[in-house]
C-alpha cells in the first residue's frame, strides 16, 4: 500500500462510516443483538472496502492486530477488575458496605447520595473505573433492597464516576486532554467548570426529583430489613473487611500504577477473606476464577451476592477485543483521518469549530470504542485550526474532554460502556437516558461555543 491518505475521498469515507454505524444501529436496535457480531460485520465490511482499494490482506491484518495490541491495559485493567469485585464479595467488603449503606440511607435520598459519595471518590482518585467497582457496586445493591429501577442508580453511580474522571487534575483523561492540547492543567480544569458545574447541578435536580417522585412505602422498609438479616446470615459483616478498599483508594490518591493497586487490593481482600469469613485459601482462588457462589434462597441477597471473578469479564473483553481490532482497520486505512481532514476543510466559525471538534471525538467513540483516540485524533487534526483562528486552545481541550471522556461510556462497545455495564449489571441501552451529566455537558460546550463568550 503506497499512500494510505490517497485511498479515500471525503465522500468515500462518509459512506463507509454510515455503512458502519447502520450495521450497528440496526442490530442493536431492531434485531437487538449483542454489539460483538454487528461489530464482526463492520470489520468484514470494512475489510472488503480495502481489499477493493487493493490493500493487500496481510496488511489489513496487521491493522487490525495493532488495533487489539493498544488495547492490552484496558484488557488486562478489565480482568483484574473481575478478579478485584470477586475478592471483595469473598471477603464480605461489599456486603458490609451495603449492610450499613442500608442502615443508615434513605431510600428516596439514595438516586442523590450516589451521585454525590462518587463525585467524591472520582474526585479524590481521579478515576471511574475505580470509584464504579468499589462504592458504585455496592450502592446497586443497596438499589436491588429498595426497589429503585436500577438504571436510574447506575445512571447516579455513572454521572458520579465520571465527574471525577473528567475533573480530577489525577485523572489521566484530564491530564492527556490539556496535554494534546498544549493547555496547562489547570487552565483546562477552570475552563471545564463553566459547562460542567451547570451541567452537575441540573444532573443533581433532576436525581433528586425521581428520588421524591418514588414512593417507598412500608412493604419496602420490610424488603430491606429482610435483605440486611439474610446477608448477616451468610457473610461476616465487619469494619476490617473494609481494609481492601481503603487501601486501593489510598493507592490511587497518591498515584500509584492502576494495575499494582488493584492487584494489592486483590490480595489483601484475600488475606481478610481467609482470616474474617473463615475461608480456605483454595475458595479463594475458585472465586477469583468463578466468582462467589453463595446459596441462597432470597433471589434479590443471590444476585447481589453472587458476581465477579475472571469469568464475569469475559464478555466485556471480548467486546473490546473487536472493537479495537475495527479501530486499528480504519487506522490503517486512514478512513478516520480522511474524514476529519475533509471536515477541517469546512469549517468557517468558532461554533462550527468547536461543534466539529466534539462531533468528531463523538465519530471516534463510536468507530473505534476508544476514549483516548476520541481525544488525540481530533485534538492533533483540529489544534493547528483553533491557532489559525486565534481561539484559545482551552476551547478545544474542554471541548475534547467533554467529548471524548463523557461520550465513551455511552458507547456500548466502548471501554467504559462495555466495562460499567457488565460491572454494575446494567446495559449501557438502559442506563444511557439517565447519564444525564453525560450529555448535557457537551451539549452545553456546543450551545457555549457559539456564543461571544462561555
Amino acid at each position: 500500500m503506497q499512500n494510505n491518505q490517497n485511498l479515500f475521498t471525503y465522500r468515500q469515507a462518509i459512506l463507509t462510516t454510515i455503512g458502519i454505524l447502520g450495521i450497528i444501529f440496526i442490530s442493536l436496535f431492531i434485531f437487538k443483538t449483542e454489539p460483538h457480531i454487528p461489530l464482526l460485520a463492520c470489520i468484514l465490511m470494512v475489510s472488503f472496502v480495502g481489499i477493493t482499494k487493493r490493500v493487500a490482506w496481510k496488511e489489513l491484518e496487521d491493522g487490525m492486530v495493532k488495533g487489539i495490541q493498544s488495547g492490552v491495559q484496558p484488557i488486562i485493567l478489565l480482568a483484574l477488575i473481575g478478579l478485584l469485585i470477586g475478592a471483595w464479595m469473598f471477603s464480605g467488603t461489599i456486603p458490609t458496605v451495603i449492610v450499613y449503606a442500608l442502615s443508615v440511607i434513605n431510600p428516596t435520598y439514595l438516586l442523590i447520595t450516589a451521585l454525590f459519595s462518587c463525585m467524591v471518590i472520582s474526585s479524590l482518585v481521579g478515576s471511574s473505573f475505580t470509584t464504579v467497582s468499589t462504592i458504585g457496586v455496592a450502592l446497586m445493591g443497596v438499589g436491588i433492597a429498595t426497589g429503585l429501577p436500577l438504571e436510574w442508580v447506575a445512571g447516579a453511580v455513572i454521572c458520579g464516576a465520571c465527574f471525577g474522571d473528567k475533573m480530577s487534575p489525577m485523572s489521566d483523561t484530564t491530564n492527556f486532554a490539556s496535554g494534546v492540547s498544549s493547555v496547562p492543567l489547570f487552565t483546562h480544569i477552570r475552563h471545564m467548570t463553566k459547562t460542567t458545574v451547570p451541567a452537575i447541578i441540573i444532573t443533581a435536580i433532576i436525581f433528586l426529583m425521581l428520588g421524591f417522585s418514588t414512593p417507598i412505602n412500608e412493604a419496602s422498609l420490610l424488603v430491606m430489613s429482610e435483605m440486611v438479616a439474610v446477608i448477616n446470615q451468610h457473610v461476616a459483616v465487619s469494619m476490617w473487611t473494609l481494609l481492601s478498599p481503603l487501601l486501593v483508594i489510598v493507592l490511587a490518591v497518591r498515584k500509584f500504577p492502576v494495575i499494582p493497586a488493584f492487584t494489592i487490593g486483590i490480595i489483601s481482600a484475600g488475606i481478610t477473606g481467609i482470616l474474617v469469613q473463615d475461608a480456605s485459601i483454595g475458595q479463594f482462588l475458585t472465586t477469583l476464577q468463578n466468582g462467589t457462589t453463595f446459596t441462597v434462597e432470597n433471589e434479590q441477597v443471590s444476585n447481589i451476592l453472587n458476581r465477579g471473578g475472571l469469568q464475569s469479564m469475559m464478555w466485556s473483553i471480548s467486546l473490546i477485543m473487536i472493537a479495537f481490532a475495527l479501530g486499528g482497520l480504519l487506522e490503517k486505512l486512514q478512513i478516520i483521518t480522511t474524514l476529519l481532514t475533509g471536515l477541517f476543510e469546512r469549517i468557517q466559525s468558532r461554533g462550527q469549530l468547536i461543534l466539529s471538534t466534539v462531533a468528531s471525538s463523538l465519530g471516534v467513540n463510536l468507530l473505534t470504542g476508544e476514549q483516548y483516540l476520541s481525544i488525540l485524533i481530533p485534538g492533533q487534526t483540529f489544534k493547528p485550526l483553533y491557532e489559525k483562528m486565534a481561539i484559545d486552545r482551552k476551547y478545544l481541550s474542554r471541548s475534547l474532554e467533554d467529548s471524548g471522556t463523557l461520550i465513551n461510556p455511552l458507547v456500548p462497545w466502548g471501554v467504559s460502556g462495555a466495562f460499567f455495564a457488565q460491572t454494575l449489571g446494567v446495559s449501557v441501552i438502559d442506563y444511557l437516558p439517565f447519564a444525564f451529566f453525560l450529555y448535557i455537558s457537551p451539549l452545553f460546550t456546543i450551545l457555549f461555543g457559539f456564543r461571544a463568550k462561555g
